[in-house]
């Protein structure tokens, strides 16, 4: 036995809470902040202090002090999360309990439940949602209204923007959003701390000075970037601007239309950073009647230089996201329904997409499959909606072969697990997918509301 690893006896203090004993260290207590009850119990006297609360609960709010996560699951007992709320308030460790909670490492997507249904006030259902930046809360667009729930999901506010509509939310830092619409000009910066007060309009000044309105919005630890169009739709732009001064930084993707020039007529509607590359994908696409055609581009937003494109003609995406953890593009094919990767190590081919279903040799021109639905990744995992169910995409890690130094695999193995799935399909389908901590939220079809899903599996009932 390793007797250094042993708490010094002057070190290990005891707590009487509820007539159970408990001990623990002088450390593990100051841990929780000189403001909290539980610094002012490190003493060493021979009687421990006494604290008339529920000894469970604070088993629990211990295990998280110490370890920063929620315990396993207790067969004997499962916790309102309520009570937890209530005693880590009385304890002065509050903090403590949202970061376990809200923890992104605590996303059990094998064993997710729809826990709670988020309720909204009035008749529209949610046009946007963007989940908090600290995990765990969730701000919702319906209508010209912005509904926040706090990180417990037991309390909401909502404030009314100058919008008829919001079309894009994101929280670029804590109680600070970033709104807009595609028939209302300017991205409007919203501080939810202060009643919804609108601290800058920000605008793309076009070459016909004609107003701009926002397409798509996106950010990172230092930026945030906007897609607008002109409100005359002849030109389209993607602004970078400081996240913390929200100065313009510089501008990128920017498109005139010339003459016939579809490809030039496509704004991005969709904006997602890639941590590891420290580049922006952008993509947008576009229906006519010889079909659907859309671009994917990744920029290097300091240099402005566009660092990879793919033109999407055939079978074109209905949605498409980026995963960091799986170094891989993702889409969900308009025409096939089927989920594609491009695999971000080793780009440049002239078709990058593998097909990870059974990819069906129809003419793709006699189907529109993929209509509608949404694909987001979180984590190692994809997530994709098709109608009222969704699919879930893990990968299967097999051997490496060729270059080393670049790890690709060859012939990636992913697993399909599928779930979600309501009666009456067509009057449910999934219409917005996000997350955020262990959570996943789910919207769909004239719904004025929003499914919780996470799992159960920590014993915490939300």
């Amino acid at each position: 036995m390793n007797f250094s690893t042993i708490p010094h006896e002057s070190n290990v203090v005891s707590i009487n809470v509820g007539g159970r004993i408990f001990q623990t260290t002088k450390q593990t207590l100051t841990l929780a902040g000189t403001d909290s009850l539980l610094s002012r119990l490190v003493v060493t006297d021979s009687t421990p202090p006494f604290v008339d609360r529920d000894p469970d609960l604070f088993s629990v709010l211990l295990y998280i002090l110490r370890t920063g996560n929620l315990p396993a699951r207790s067969s004997s007992r499962s916790f309102d999360v309520r009570d937890l709320i209530h005693e880590s308030r009385y304890y002065g460790i509050e903090s403590f309990l949202i970061d376990s909670l809200s923890n992104p490492s605590q996303f059990e997507p094998f064993d997710l439940r729809r826990s709670r249904i988020l309720q909204l006030n009035g008749r529209d259902s949610p046009s946007s949602i963007s989940p908090t930046v600290n995990g765990g809360g969730l701000h919702v667009a319906h209508g010209s209204k912005i509904t926040s729930f706090d990180w417990s999901l037991r309390e909401k506010s909502t404030v009314l923007t100058n919008f008829s509509a919001v079309d894009s939310l994101l929280e670029i830092s804590p109680g600070v959003l970033a709104a807009g619409a595609t028939d209302f000009p300017g991205l409007q910066i919203i501080d939810l701390e202060n009643g919804g007060f609108v601290r800058a309009t920000l605008n793309w000044e076009n070459v016909t000075r004609s107003s701009s309105t926002v397409q798509a919005i996106g950010s990172s630890s230092e930026f945030v970037f906007t897609s607008f169009e002109s409100s005359r739709r002849n030109s389209n732009s993607i602004m970078v601007y400081d996240l913390s001064t929200l100065m313009p930084v510089s501008e990128i993707d920017h498109c005139e239309i010339y003459g016939a020039g579809i490809d030039s007529a496509i704004p991005s509607t969709k904006l997602r950073w890639v941590e590891s590359c420290n580049l922006l994908m952008v993509s947008g696409s576009h229906t006519s009647p010889s079909g659907v055609n859309g671009h994917i581009r990744f920029w290097d937003v300091r240099s402005r230089n566009m660092v990879w494109e793919i033109k999407e003609t055939h079978d074109c995406f209905s949605d498409v996201t980026v995963s960091d953890h799986l170094s891989a593009v993702f889409k969900v094919g308009v025409a096939s329904g089927e989920v594609f990767y491009a695999d971000l190590r080793s780009l440049g081919a002239k078709d990058p997409w593998v097909c990870l279903g059974e990819e069906r040799k129809r003419s793709l021109n006699e189907r529109r499959e993929g209509v509608g639905c949404k694909i987001e990744s979180y984590g190692n995992h994809v997530f994709c909606s098709k109608g009222s169910g969704i699919e879930l995409w893990s990968e299967v890690i097999t051997g490496l072969v060729g270059n080393a130094s670049r790890d690709v695999p060859e012939g990636r193995v992913f697993r399909k697990n599928s779930f979600g799935k309501l009666a009456y399909s067509g009057e449910n389908k999934i219409t917005g997918l996000a997350f955020g901590g262990s959570r996943m939220f789910v919207t769909r079809k004239d719904h004025q509301s929003i499914e919780v899903w996470q799992s159960p599996s920590r014993g915490i009932s939300i």
